[in-house]
């Protein structure tokens, strides 16, 4: 399915505000626009498995500011998974970076439209390994599992 541009466009620039108020000395709009992406009911499940509501993110998200000199988000291979028509469920890949260090995530977000464009309404993020680890094929899947079954 492609992904809708408005979609893709709301998930960067949130990020991008976050990355600005996190890495750097940010005027307070800057965290009043990603505040006004997360929709009233919002709520995430951290890289770490913690279960956050929405003003336990934007007070973190407060205390945060500059925390993180020069950070940058970057987002992609966006793909919208299922078009609802008011609600969208989106994946994405996320790389923080500030110097040298790199963190990555993937996530799935449900986005619902409001009056002035997208929300996050629900947020599910998972830490990707920084090496790739080649995981079984398909065809190596099937291929253990008739030879399971032959030798049962």
């Amino acid at each position: 399915m492609s992904a809708d541009s408005d979609l893709a466009e709301a998930i960067i620039a949130m990020h991008y505000d976050l990355a600005e108020w996190i890495g750097s000395d940010a005027p307070p709009k800057v965290f009043d626009r990603f505040a006004h992406v997360l929709h009233e009911k919002f709520s995430a499940v951290t890289t770490v498995g913690q279960k956050v509501d929405r003003d336990t993110l934007l007070a973190g998200v407060w205390a945060a500011r500059n925390l993180q000199p020069g950070l940058e988000i970057e987002i992609d291979d966006f793909e919208e998974l299922v078009d609802g028509g008011d609600f969208r469920v989106v994946r994405f890949a996320a790389a923080n970076r500030t110097g040298d260090a790199v963190a990555r995530r993937l996530a799935t977000a449900v986005l619902v439209l409001g009056d002035y464009g997208y929300q996050l309404r629900t947020l599910h993020e998972t830490n990707t390994p920084t090496t790739e680890i080649e995981n079984p094929s398909m065809e190596q899947i099937r291929n253990r599992l008739g030879r399971d079954s032959s030798s049962g």
